[in-house]
């Protein structure tokens, strides 16, 4: 999604009224179970939030100038700089060794780079098809990538070919070094 993403285009940037901001935080924790605990650290009282609308209708929410989530439709999405101060908030699922430097190059994650040894899928139920999950790797202690379920976890595991995420954000794409200023 961020491959080729650059400030040429972001169309506006604008603050949000505390009043979106309260809608905001009920959103992310409806999404996100576990942020309710510390909704309030992630989006203070008094703290500024910035909508930036970009191209191909994505907007991305600034708390205190750093881009913390963003939404393509309806859906709330964390950054990886969000998830690594949250690490246990979100779905996740874990890749082999081998796959790791496919994810860091943008690439859509295959079935058995999640089935393999060293990789790990939830017990069932698992997640449905379309959910927005956390990947990280095997031997590392930081999330590389967030991508969205291509099928549901129970699927992978039984189908185990083609792809099963669709990447959305990754280390050192230009979402990760996109700077406001």
């Amino acid at each position: 999604m961020f491959r080729k993403f650059a400030k040429e285009d972001v169309h506006s940037r604008s603050n949000v009224k505390s009043s979106v901001q309260r809608s905001l935080k009920s959103k992310l924790v409806s999404q996100y179970p576990k942020l309710e605990d510390v909704i309030d650290e992630l989006i203070p009282k008094k703290s500024q939030v910035e909508l930036i609308k970009c191209e191909d209708k994505i907007q991305l929410y600034s708390v205190d100038g750093e881009i913390l989530f963003f939404q393509k439709f309806a859906e709330l999405i964390p950054t990886l700089k969000l998830v690594h101060k949250f690490p246990d908030a979100y779905p996740t699922v874990q890749v082999d060794r081998g796959a790791i430097k496919f994810v860091l190059s943008g690439a859509n994650i295959m079935c058995p780079g999640l089935t393999s040894p060293g990789a790990s899928l939830p017990e069932a139920p698992g997640y449905e098809k379309d959910s927005v999950v956390v990947i990280n790797a095997e031997n590392k202690e930081s999330a590389l990538a967030i991508g969205k379920l291509m099928m549901s976890t129970e699927e992978i595991k039984s189908i185990n070919k083609g792809h099963g995420v669709e990447m959305i954000h990754h280390l050192s794409d230009p979402l990760w070094h996109f700077n406001l200023d």
